[in-house]
């Protein structure tokens, strides 16, 4: 009778060979350094998480009902009680303010003040500004005038900050006390006021004592002019545009 034999290398797994104790000790590190990894890996990813959660910005520019109109990181939500959108969950809508939680802490936003930070008070030592175009590759975004929330559109051909009278008594600014003047416009002269305005704000990056104008007419944004922008180096590339702080 011929049996048939069959070579097996010292160590394959399922076959009942066993495992030098050299190689038991290395398959152990083995695992032990992977289960290390994945740890960190996860530790890591948590912390990032936290990090975007804590530099989320939220701010109330209205109501519809029972639900509040947010920008919550440049992006407009309309959320209710009890929803949680983008990491920010909504406690109460009452009129003209929400309180929000984010990452366990609560935030009152009141409609019209300017944006808060989730994580806490928001720093004004920045000195980058960085817009994307939006429809008609204009460059619009929420900013804050003396504390108090607007929507600004950049206007390079503009002089000064310009806005209209609504949005001057919207945010509770006294430019009747300013210089007179008269401001061209297509359909004629209309009125208007030279202000200066205690400060500029755009995400963590804020400027004191600017020009601006006001004008008795409507205008759908508050214009971004030369008054603001000449403190920055200004870089477009594509759709995008970079503010650089000058001074």
């Amino acid at each position: 009778m011929t049996v048939s034999r069959m070579r097996v290398s010292a160590g394959a797994p399922g076959l009942g060979v066993p495992t030098p104790p050299a190689k038991r000790v290395l398959s152990r590190l083995g695992a032990a350094r992977w289960r290390l990894g994945l740890m960190s890996g996860l530790a890591l990813a948590a912390a990032l998480a936290a990090g975007a959660a804590a530099a989320q910005s939220v701010a109330m520019t209205g109501s519809m009902g029972s639900k509040a109109l947010l920008v919550i990181d440049g992006k407009t939500v309309t959320a209710g009680a009890g929803s949680t959108v983008h990491g920010v969950k909504v406690i109460s809508v009452q009129g003209d303010q929400t309180v929000v939680e984010v990452n366990g802490e609560r935030q009152t936003l009141r409609m019209g003040v300017a944006q808060v930070n989730a994580s806490g008070p928001a720093s004004s030592a920045g000195r980058q500004i960085v817009l994307t175009a939006g429809e008609g590759g204009h460059f619009q975004t929420l900013g804050a005038i003396n504390g108090r929330t607007v929507t600004f559109m950049v206007d390079t051909g503009a002089t000064t900050i310009s806005m209209s009278s609504t949005d001057a008594d919207r945010i509770g600014l006294k430019y009747q006390q300013g210089q007179p003047i008269g401001l061209q416009t297509a359909n004629g002269v209309v009125r208007g006021w030279r202000v200066s305005l205690g400060s500029v704000r755009i995400g963590d990056v804020e400027v004191f004592n600017v020009d601006g104008v006001v004008a008795n007419r409507e205008m759908p944004f508050v214009l971004l002019g030369n008054s603001f922008l000449s403190r920055f180096q200004m870089k477009r590339e594509n759709d995008q545009m970079t503010l650089e702080r000058r001074f």
